[in-house]
Protein backbone atom coordinates (compact mmCIF):
# COMPACT_ATOMS: atom_id res chain seq x y z
CA UNK A 1 0.00 0.00 0.00
CA UNK A 2 2.69 2.31 0.85
CA UNK A 3 4.96 1.33 -2.01
CA UNK A 4 1.85 2.40 -4.29
CA UNK A 5 1.17 5.53 -2.83
CA UNK A 6 5.12 6.40 -3.14
CA UNK A 7 4.39 5.23 -6.55
CA UNK A 8 1.64 7.69 -7.60
CA UNK A 9 3.24 10.42 -5.57
CA UNK A 10 6.46 10.10 -8.01
CA UNK A 11 4.53 10.15 -10.90
CA UNK A 12 2.72 13.26 -10.01
CA UNK A 13 5.98 14.60 -9.58
CA UNK A 14 7.67 13.68 -12.50
CA UNK A 15 4.22 14.70 -14.30
CA UNK A 16 4.52 18.20 -12.64
CA UNK A 17 8.11 18.61 -13.05
CA UNK A 18 7.69 18.09 -16.75
CA UNK A 19 5.14 20.34 -17.45
CA UNK A 20 7.29 22.73 -15.44
CA UNK A 21 10.47 22.10 -18.50
CA UNK A 22 7.80 21.78 -21.25
CA UNK A 23 6.42 25.35 -20.45
CA UNK A 24 9.88 26.72 -19.63
CA UNK A 25 11.42 25.51 -22.87
CA UNK A 26 8.01 26.26 -24.73
CA UNK A 27 9.45 29.80 -23.18
CA UNK A 28 13.06 29.59 -24.42
CA UNK A 29 12.07 29.10 -28.04
CA UNK A 30 9.52 32.13 -27.91
CA UNK A 31 12.53 34.33 -26.76
CA UNK A 32 15.20 33.07 -29.20
CA UNK A 33 12.60 33.76 -32.18
CA UNK A 34 11.95 37.18 -30.36
CA UNK A 35 15.49 38.09 -30.61
CA UNK A 36 16.40 36.29 -33.27
CA UNK A 37 17.32 39.62 -35.00
CA UNK A 38 19.33 41.09 -31.65
CA UNK A 39 22.69 41.21 -31.36
CA UNK A 40 24.38 39.77 -28.21
CA UNK A 41 27.08 37.66 -27.06
CA UNK A 42 27.91 34.27 -27.67
CA UNK A 43 26.61 32.05 -25.04
CA UNK A 44 29.98 31.76 -23.21
CA UNK A 45 28.19 28.44 -21.26
CA UNK A 46 25.29 26.60 -21.09
CA UNK A 47 25.14 25.77 -17.95
CA UNK A 48 25.75 29.33 -16.71
CA UNK A 49 25.65 31.56 -19.71
CA UNK A 50 26.90 35.02 -19.26
CA UNK A 51 25.94 35.32 -15.27
CA UNK A 52 29.83 33.97 -14.77
CA UNK A 53 31.08 37.03 -16.55
CA UNK A 54 29.02 38.98 -15.06
CA UNK A 55 29.59 37.89 -11.52
CA UNK A 56 33.87 37.70 -12.25
CA UNK A 57 34.23 41.15 -13.79
CA UNK A 58 34.27 44.39 -12.69
CA UNK A 59 30.39 45.48 -12.04
CA UNK A 60 28.52 46.58 -14.92
CA UNK A 61 31.75 46.08 -17.33
CA UNK A 62 30.15 43.33 -19.18
CA UNK A 63 27.39 45.55 -20.11
CA UNK A 64 29.65 48.54 -21.03
CA UNK A 65 31.57 46.01 -23.63
CA UNK A 66 28.00 44.62 -24.90
CA UNK A 67 26.84 47.89 -25.43
CA UNK A 68 29.49 48.96 -27.59
CA UNK A 69 30.19 46.28 -29.85
CA UNK A 70 26.12 45.67 -30.36
CA UNK A 71 24.03 48.89 -30.06
CA UNK A 72 21.49 50.00 -27.50
CA UNK A 73 19.46 46.25 -27.77
CA UNK A 74 21.86 43.44 -26.41
CA UNK A 75 20.31 39.28 -25.97
CA UNK A 76 22.01 37.46 -23.92
CA UNK A 77 21.82 34.30 -22.01
CA UNK A 78 21.82 33.89 -18.21
CA UNK A 79 21.77 30.44 -16.26
CA UNK A 80 20.30 27.03 -18.31
CA UNK A 81 19.86 29.31 -21.44
CA UNK A 82 16.96 31.73 -20.02
CA UNK A 83 16.99 34.79 -22.47
CA UNK A 84 17.81 38.21 -20.80
CA UNK A 85 17.24 41.14 -22.92
CA UNK A 86 19.53 44.83 -21.78
CA UNK A 87 18.32 48.22 -22.86
CA UNK A 88 19.84 51.53 -23.06
CA UNK A 89 17.14 52.79 -25.97
CA UNK A 90 15.75 55.74 -23.99
CA UNK A 91 12.44 55.55 -26.00
CA UNK A 92 12.43 51.67 -24.47
CA UNK A 93 13.35 52.79 -20.86
CA UNK A 94 10.97 55.72 -20.69
CA UNK A 95 8.24 52.69 -21.78
CA UNK A 96 9.37 50.53 -19.49
CA UNK A 97 9.71 52.65 -16.55
CA UNK A 98 6.56 54.73 -17.55
CA UNK A 99 3.91 54.23 -19.53
CA UNK A 100 3.92 50.13 -19.30
CA UNK A 101 5.59 50.44 -15.24
CA UNK A 102 2.92 47.79 -14.65
CA UNK A 103 3.50 45.50 -17.27
CA UNK A 104 7.31 45.05 -16.70
CA UNK A 105 6.96 43.95 -12.51
CA UNK A 106 10.68 43.20 -11.03
CA UNK A 107 11.19 39.93 -11.90
CA UNK A 108 10.26 36.77 -9.60
CA UNK A 109 13.33 36.18 -8.28
CA UNK A 110 13.95 39.59 -6.71
CA UNK A 111 10.62 39.86 -5.69
CA UNK A 112 11.38 37.03 -3.21
CA UNK A 113 14.78 38.29 -1.97
CA UNK A 114 12.56 41.06 -0.96
CA UNK A 115 9.82 38.95 0.50
CA UNK A 116 12.55 36.32 2.12
CA UNK A 117 14.83 39.89 3.39
CA UNK A 118 12.27 42.33 4.00
CA UNK A 119 8.25 41.03 3.73
CA UNK A 120 5.72 42.02 1.57
CA UNK A 121 6.26 46.09 1.37
CA UNK A 122 6.27 48.65 -0.94
CA UNK A 123 9.55 46.87 -2.43
CA UNK A 124 7.89 43.23 -3.03
CA UNK A 125 3.94 44.57 -4.08
CA UNK A 126 3.40 44.53 -7.70
CA UNK A 127 0.34 46.17 -9.76
CA UNK A 128 -0.96 48.99 -9.85
CA UNK A 129 -3.42 49.52 -7.37
CA UNK A 130 -1.83 47.62 -4.77
CA UNK A 131 1.65 49.76 -5.14
CA UNK A 132 -0.28 52.93 -4.95
CA UNK A 133 -1.55 52.10 -2.07
CA UNK A 134 1.63 51.57 -0.32
CA UNK A 135 3.14 54.51 -1.73
CA UNK A 136 0.16 56.63 -0.02
CA UNK A 137 1.09 55.14 3.51
CA UNK A 138 5.07 56.16 2.89
CA UNK A 139 5.04 59.22 0.48
CA UNK A 140 3.67 62.17 2.90
CA UNK A 141 6.39 61.08 4.99
CA UNK A 142 9.34 61.46 2.67
CA UNK A 143 8.08 64.39 0.50
CA UNK A 144 9.89 68.04 0.32
CA UNK A 145 7.54 69.18 3.34
CA UNK A 146 8.29 66.32 5.78
CA UNK A 147 12.29 66.11 4.76
CA UNK A 148 12.45 70.18 5.44
CA UNK A 149 11.33 69.50 9.03
CA UNK A 150 13.20 66.47 9.22
CA UNK A 151 16.57 68.03 8.36
CA UNK A 152 17.24 69.12 11.81
CA UNK A 153 17.82 65.61 12.88
CA UNK A 154 20.18 64.65 9.84
CA UNK A 155 22.85 67.47 11.40
CA UNK A 156 22.02 65.90 14.88
CA UNK A 157 23.08 62.64 13.58
CA UNK A 158 25.80 63.94 11.37
CA UNK A 159 27.38 66.28 14.42
CA UNK A 160 27.17 62.76 16.36
CA UNK A 161 29.36 61.05 13.72
CA UNK A 162 31.68 64.09 13.42
CA UNK A 163 32.19 64.01 17.30
CA UNK A 164 33.35 60.21 16.60
CA UNK A 165 35.35 61.06 14.70
CA UNK A 166 37.28 64.04 16.49
CA UNK A 167 37.49 60.95 19.83
CA UNK A 168 39.60 59.16 17.19
CA UNK A 169 41.84 61.63 16.00
CA UNK A 170 42.80 62.86 19.69
CA UNK A 171 46.41 62.04 20.12
CA UNK A 172 47.34 61.64 16.87
CA UNK A 173 50.44 62.60 15.17
CA UNK A 174 48.85 65.32 12.86
CA UNK A 175 46.02 65.09 14.16
CA UNK A 176 45.69 62.76 11.24
CA UNK A 177 44.45 59.31 11.30
CA UNK A 178 43.19 56.51 9.01
CA UNK A 179 39.08 55.91 9.68
CA UNK A 180 37.29 53.09 8.11
CA UNK A 181 34.39 54.88 6.47
CA UNK A 182 32.37 52.28 4.96
CA UNK A 183 31.68 50.52 8.66
CA UNK A 184 30.68 54.24 9.70
CA UNK A 185 29.21 55.67 6.78
CA UNK A 186 26.92 52.28 7.58
CA UNK A 187 26.01 53.31 11.29
CA UNK A 188 25.12 56.63 10.29
CA UNK A 189 22.69 55.87 7.59
CA UNK A 190 21.01 53.09 10.04
CA UNK A 191 21.45 56.08 13.11
CA UNK A 192 19.32 58.53 10.39
CA UNK A 193 16.63 56.17 9.54
CA UNK A 194 16.13 55.41 13.14
CA UNK A 195 15.50 58.44 14.58
CA UNK A 196 14.47 60.57 11.23
CA UNK A 197 11.92 57.92 10.01
CA UNK A 198 10.69 56.30 13.34
CA UNK A 199 11.71 58.63 16.30
CA UNK A 200 14.28 56.07 17.35
CA UNK A 201 17.51 55.92 18.33
CA UNK A 202 19.59 52.89 17.36
CA UNK A 203 22.33 53.98 19.07
CA UNK A 204 25.10 52.85 16.05
CA UNK A 205 27.26 55.85 16.61
CA UNK A 206 28.41 54.85 19.41
CA UNK A 207 30.91 52.47 18.15
CA UNK A 208 30.23 49.70 20.27
CA UNK A 209 28.93 46.51 18.59
CA UNK A 210 25.37 46.42 17.08
CA UNK A 211 23.41 43.13 15.83
CA UNK A 212 21.28 44.62 13.47
CA UNK A 213 24.29 46.64 11.78
CA UNK A 214 26.37 43.16 12.17
CA UNK A 215 23.13 41.54 10.39
CA UNK A 216 22.84 44.02 7.72
CA UNK A 217 26.40 44.03 6.75
CA UNK A 218 26.99 40.11 6.82
CA UNK A 219 24.02 39.83 4.71
CA UNK A 220 25.30 41.79 1.70
CA UNK A 221 28.82 42.06 2.64
CA UNK A 222 30.39 38.47 1.89
CA UNK A 223 29.49 38.33 -2.03
CA UNK A 224 33.09 36.39 -2.84
CA UNK A 225 31.74 33.35 -1.32
CA UNK A 226 31.01 30.51 -4.03
CA UNK A 227 27.50 30.40 -2.92
CA UNK A 228 26.88 33.63 -3.43
CA UNK A 229 27.51 33.41 -7.76
CA UNK A 230 25.12 30.18 -7.68
CA UNK A 231 22.42 32.28 -5.47
CA UNK A 232 22.83 35.01 -7.74
CA UNK A 233 22.71 32.94 -11.19
CA UNK A 234 19.89 30.72 -10.52
CA UNK A 235 17.42 32.86 -8.08
CA UNK A 236 16.12 34.61 -11.41
CA UNK A 237 14.79 30.41 -12.41
CA UNK A 238 14.55 29.18 -8.80
CA UNK A 239 13.75 31.74 -6.44
CA UNK A 240 13.74 29.23 -3.50
CA UNK A 241 17.48 28.61 -3.32
CA UNK A 242 17.26 31.91 -1.59
CA UNK A 243 16.38 29.71 1.78
CA UNK A 244 19.34 27.63 1.61
CA UNK A 245 22.64 27.36 3.17
CA UNK A 246 24.00 29.73 5.52
CA UNK A 247 23.34 32.78 3.12
CA UNK A 248 19.29 31.06 3.79
CA UNK A 249 20.33 31.31 7.35
CA UNK A 250 21.86 35.28 7.37
CA UNK A 251 18.54 36.13 5.35
CA UNK A 252 16.35 34.75 7.91
CA UNK A 253 18.40 36.58 10.31
CA UNK A 254 18.61 39.98 9.01
CA UNK A 255 14.57 39.45 8.51
CA UNK A 256 14.21 38.45 12.25
CA UNK A 257 16.58 41.25 13.78
CA UNK A 258 14.89 43.87 11.36
CA UNK A 259 11.33 42.53 12.88
CA UNK A 260 11.97 42.63 16.40
CA UNK A 261 13.07 45.88 16.04
CA UNK A 262 10.14 47.08 13.61
CA UNK A 263 7.67 45.01 16.53
CA UNK A 264 8.99 46.89 19.55
CA UNK A 265 9.06 50.41 17.84
CA UNK A 266 5.49 50.18 16.39
CA UNK A 267 4.28 48.82 20.03
CA UNK A 268 5.79 52.19 21.31
CA UNK A 269 4.54 54.04 19.15
CA UNK A 270 1.00 53.11 19.45
CA UNK A 271 1.66 53.16 23.36
CA UNK A 272 2.92 56.98 23.00
CA UNK A 273 0.29 57.60 20.25
CA UNK A 274 2.65 59.57 18.32
CA UNK A 275 0.70 60.64 15.23
CA UNK A 276 1.58 64.30 14.97
CA UNK A 277 4.84 64.86 13.09
CA UNK A 278 6.03 64.01 10.23
CA UNK A 279 7.72 61.23 10.24
CA UNK A 280 7.06 57.51 8.65
CA UNK A 281 6.05 55.83 11.44
CA UNK A 282 3.43 58.78 12.55
CA UNK A 283 2.16 58.70 8.97
CA UNK A 284 1.27 54.65 9.22
CA UNK A 285 0.19 55.67 12.78
CA UNK A 286 -2.54 58.29 10.82
CA UNK A 287 -3.13 55.49 8.20
CA UNK A 288 -3.84 52.78 10.49
CA UNK A 289 -5.97 54.79 12.68
CA UNK A 290 -8.21 55.56 9.60
CA UNK A 291 -11.04 53.59 8.25
CA UNK A 292 -9.65 54.04 4.93
CA UNK A 293 -6.59 51.60 4.87
CA UNK A 294 -5.70 49.01 7.76
CA UNK A 295 -2.84 47.36 8.25
CA UNK A 296 -2.32 44.49 10.25
CA UNK A 297 1.04 43.86 12.41
CA UNK A 298 3.10 41.92 9.98
CA UNK A 299 1.74 44.66 6.84
CA UNK A 300 3.19 47.70 9.25
CA UNK A 301 6.57 45.32 9.84
CA UNK A 302 7.14 44.72 6.35
CA UNK A 303 7.04 48.54 5.88
CA UNK A 304 9.33 49.27 8.63
CA UNK A 305 11.72 46.90 7.30
CA UNK A 306 11.69 47.92 3.81
CA UNK A 307 12.35 51.31 5.33
CA UNK A 308 14.96 50.57 7.49
CA UNK A 309 16.75 48.21 4.51
CA UNK A 310 16.72 51.00 1.99
CA UNK A 311 17.55 53.86 4.07
CA UNK A 312 20.66 51.76 5.22
CA UNK A 313 22.19 50.28 1.63
CA UNK A 314 21.67 52.77 -0.96
CA UNK A 315 22.72 56.18 1.42
CA UNK A 316 25.85 54.09 2.88
CA UNK A 317 27.29 53.47 -0.14
CA UNK A 318 26.65 56.73 -1.63
CA UNK A 319 28.40 58.21 1.08
CA UNK A 320 31.87 56.19 1.01
CA UNK A 321 31.61 56.74 -2.50
CA UNK A 322 31.35 60.73 -2.28
CA UNK A 323 33.82 60.99 0.51
CA UNK A 324 36.68 58.70 -2.02
CA UNK A 325 35.82 60.68 -4.73
CA UNK A 326 36.53 64.17 -2.46
CA UNK A 327 39.47 62.70 -0.90
CA UNK A 328 40.61 61.62 -4.37
CA UNK A 329 40.46 65.49 -5.61
CA UNK A 330 42.00 67.97 -3.38
CA UNK A 331 41.46 70.51 -5.42
CA UNK A 332 37.99 70.15 -5.64
CA UNK A 333 37.76 69.21 -1.61
CA UNK A 334 38.84 72.58 -1.04
CA UNK A 335 36.93 74.24 -2.86
CA UNK A 336 33.58 72.99 -1.86
CA UNK A 337 34.85 73.14 1.53
CA UNK A 338 35.28 77.06 0.74
CA UNK A 339 31.90 77.03 -0.61
CA UNK A 340 30.13 74.87 2.51
CA UNK A 341 32.07 77.15 4.95
CA UNK A 342 31.06 80.94 3.04
CA UNK A 343 27.40 79.94 4.80
CA UNK A 344 27.48 80.13 9.21
CA UNK A 345 24.65 77.92 9.72
CA UNK A 346 23.09 76.03 7.18
CA UNK A 347 19.31 74.98 6.89
CA UNK A 348 17.05 72.95 4.46
CA UNK A 349 17.34 75.89 2.05
CA UNK A 350 20.57 76.36 2.04
CA UNK A 351 21.59 72.34 0.99
CA UNK A 352 18.68 72.63 -1.29
CA UNK A 353 19.44 75.99 -3.30
CA UNK A 354 22.21 77.68 -2.40
CA UNK A 355 24.98 75.04 -2.36
CA UNK A 356 25.89 74.09 -6.41
CA UNK A 357 29.03 72.71 -5.79
CA UNK A 358 27.66 70.38 -3.17
CA UNK A 359 24.73 69.86 -5.21
CA UNK A 360 26.77 68.62 -8.25
CA UNK A 361 29.01 66.57 -6.58
CA UNK A 362 26.26 64.52 -5.08
CA UNK A 363 24.78 64.25 -8.99
CA UNK A 364 28.53 63.14 -10.19
CA UNK A 365 28.89 60.32 -7.87
CA UNK A 366 25.39 58.96 -8.26
CA UNK A 367 26.19 59.22 -11.75
CA UNK A 368 29.59 57.14 -11.95
CA UNK A 369 28.23 55.18 -8.44
CA UNK A 370 24.98 54.13 -8.83
CA UNK A 371 24.34 52.09 -5.93
CA UNK A 372 21.66 49.98 -7.86
CA UNK A 373 23.82 49.22 -11.03
CA UNK A 374 21.30 46.70 -12.97
CA UNK A 375 17.30 47.76 -13.11
CA UNK A 376 15.38 44.52 -13.47
CA UNK A 377 12.21 43.93 -14.54
CA UNK A 378 10.68 40.46 -16.11
CA UNK A 379 7.22 41.32 -18.46
CA UNK A 380 4.05 40.24 -17.26
CA UNK A 381 2.59 39.61 -20.15
CA UNK A 382 3.50 39.80 -24.25
CA UNK A 383 4.43 43.26 -24.71
CA UNK A 384 5.22 45.64 -27.93
CA UNK A 385 8.06 47.84 -27.02
CA UNK A 386 8.73 51.45 -29.06
CA UNK A 387 12.31 51.83 -29.96
CA UNK A 388 13.83 55.25 -30.59
CA UNK A 389 15.64 53.95 -33.54
CA UNK A 390 14.78 51.07 -36.09
CA UNK A 391 16.42 47.63 -35.96
CA UNK A 392 19.22 47.17 -38.17
CA UNK A 393 18.10 44.16 -39.46
CA UNK A 394 14.17 44.62 -40.00
CA UNK A 395 13.92 48.35 -39.54
CA UNK A 396 11.22 48.21 -37.29
CA UNK A 397 10.81 50.92 -34.37
CA UNK A 398 9.74 48.17 -32.11
CA UNK A 399 10.52 44.85 -30.33
CA UNK A 400 7.75 42.46 -29.30
CA UNK A 401 8.49 41.34 -25.64
CA UNK A 402 7.21 37.71 -24.55
CA UNK A 403 5.57 37.20 -21.80
CA UNK A 404 8.65 35.76 -19.02
CA UNK A 405 11.21 37.70 -20.57
CA UNK A 406 13.82 39.34 -17.94
CA UNK A 407 14.38 42.69 -19.21
CA UNK A 408 17.29 44.44 -17.74
CA UNK A 409 18.56 48.30 -17.56
CA UNK A 410 22.03 48.86 -17.31
CA UNK A 411 22.68 52.14 -15.53
CA UNK A 412 25.72 52.46 -15.69
CA UNK A 413 25.73 52.14 -19.43
CA UNK A 414 23.65 55.57 -19.73
CA UNK A 415 25.86 57.22 -17.20
CA UNK A 416 29.04 57.27 -19.33
CA UNK A 417 27.32 57.40 -22.42
CA UNK A 418 30.20 59.90 -24.35
CA UNK A 419 27.10 61.04 -26.38
CA UNK A 420 25.20 63.04 -23.48
CA UNK A 421 28.16 63.51 -20.50
CA UNK A 422 31.20 64.03 -23.38
CA UNK A 423 34.60 62.26 -23.70
CA UNK A 424 35.35 62.43 -20.14
CA UNK A 425 31.78 60.83 -19.05
CA UNK A 426 34.44 58.22 -16.64
CA UNK A 427 35.91 61.47 -14.98
CA UNK A 428 34.68 62.74 -11.54
CA UNK A 429 33.99 66.34 -12.62
CA UNK A 430 31.01 67.77 -10.73
CA UNK A 431 30.87 71.01 -12.69
CA UNK A 432 29.61 69.69 -15.71
CA UNK A 433 26.25 69.47 -13.78
CA UNK A 434 26.91 73.33 -13.49
CA UNK A 435 26.98 73.41 -17.66
CA UNK A 436 23.88 75.07 -18.91
CA UNK A 437 24.88 73.04 -22.08
CA UNK A 438 24.49 69.74 -20.36
CA UNK A 439 21.76 70.96 -18.33
CA UNK A 440 19.82 72.08 -21.71
CA UNK A 441 20.76 68.55 -23.14
CA UNK A 442 19.32 66.24 -19.62
CA UNK A 443 15.66 65.38 -20.39
CA UNK A 444 15.35 63.48 -16.47
CA UNK A 445 15.80 60.47 -17.50
CA UNK A 446 20.20 60.04 -18.16
CA UNK A 447 20.43 60.01 -14.24
CA UNK A 448 18.79 57.14 -13.12
CA UNK A 449 20.11 56.19 -9.63
CA UNK A 450 16.85 56.43 -8.21
CA UNK A 451 14.95 55.21 -11.41
CA UNK A 452 12.01 56.97 -13.17
CA UNK A 453 8.43 56.99 -13.63
CA UNK A 454 5.64 56.08 -11.12
CA UNK A 455 7.46 53.20 -9.11
CA UNK A 456 10.84 55.40 -8.98
CA UNK A 457 12.50 55.77 -5.29
CA UNK A 458 10.15 58.18 -3.02
CA UNK A 459 13.35 58.25 -0.62
CA UNK A 460 14.90 60.60 -3.32
CA UNK A 461 14.87 63.62 -1.45
CA UNK A 462 15.07 62.54 2.12
CA UNK A 463 18.55 60.74 0.72
CA UNK A 464 19.99 63.34 -0.92
CA UNK A 465 19.44 66.08 1.95
CA UNK A 466 20.96 63.52 4.55
CA UNK A 467 23.89 63.39 2.82
CA UNK A 468 24.23 67.15 1.96
CA UNK A 469 23.78 67.54 5.48
CA UNK A 470 26.32 64.84 6.62
CA UNK A 471 29.15 66.48 4.19
CA UNK A 472 27.94 69.92 5.14
CA UNK A 473 29.24 69.04 8.36
CA UNK A 474 32.29 67.21 7.97
CA UNK A 475 34.41 68.98 5.50
CA UNK A 476 34.54 72.19 7.54
CA UNK A 477 36.22 70.19 9.95
CA UNK A 478 38.47 67.06 8.42
CA UNK A 479 40.43 66.64 5.11
CA UNK A 480 40.48 63.65 3.49
CA UNK A 481 42.78 61.42 1.58
CA UNK A 482 42.93 57.89 0.23
CA UNK A 483 46.82 56.43 -0.39
CA UNK A 484 45.41 53.02 -1.00
CA UNK A 485 43.81 51.74 -4.29
CA UNK A 486 40.37 51.34 -4.55
CA UNK A 487 38.05 49.04 -6.84
CA UNK A 488 34.04 48.71 -6.90
CA UNK A 489 32.69 45.55 -6.51
CA UNK A 490 28.70 44.23 -6.39
CA UNK A 491 27.23 43.44 -3.17
CA UNK A 492 23.34 43.98 -2.84
CA UNK A 493 24.74 47.25 -3.92
CA UNK A 494 28.10 48.43 -5.44
CA UNK A 495 30.31 49.21 -2.30
CA UNK A 496 33.90 50.38 -2.78
CA UNK A 497 36.93 47.93 -1.21
CA UNK A 498 40.91 47.71 -1.23
CA UNK A 499 41.87 45.48 -4.51
CA UNK A 500 42.46 42.24 -3.32
CA UNK A 501 40.07 42.21 -0.50
CA UNK A 502 37.11 40.40 0.13
CA UNK A 503 34.96 42.48 1.69
CA UNK A 504 33.50 46.44 1.97
CA UNK A 505 36.41 49.00 2.72
CA UNK A 506 37.24 52.30 2.45
CA UNK A 507 40.25 53.42 4.74
CA UNK A 508 40.30 57.32 4.03
CA UNK A 509 43.16 58.98 5.71
CA UNK A 510 41.29 61.64 7.60
CA UNK A 511 43.02 65.03 9.44
CA UNK A 512 41.30 66.61 12.17
CA UNK A 513 41.09 70.94 10.88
Amino acid sequence: MIHLLFHKLSLVLSGFTLVILVHYFIHLLASRRAFGHVPGPSSSSFLWGEEWELYHQPPGAPYVDWHRRFGKLVAFTGAFGHQVLSVTDMRAISFILGEAAYSFPKPQGVRAWFKATLGEGILWVEGKKEHETQRRILAPALNLQSVRQLTDTFFETSARLSSQWSKLLEGSRGNESEIEVTNWAGRFALDTIGRAAFSYDFDCLSGEPHDLADALDGLTNNEHKSSSFYMRALFWLVPSILFIGKKGEMIRKVKRELGLIASKMWKDAKHTGEANNRTVMANMLRFNNSTVIHMDEEEIVSQMRTVMSAGYETVSAVVAWMLYEIACHPDFQNELRDEICAIPDHSFDHLINELPLLDAALKETLRLHPAILENHHEASETVIMPLSEGLAETGEHFLVIPKGTLVVIPVNVLQIDNSVWGEDATAFRPKRWLDKKISSTLKGQELLAFSAGPRSCIGKTFAMTEIKALIVTLLPRFSFRCRVEIEPFQSFVIRPRVVGETASSLPLLVKKL
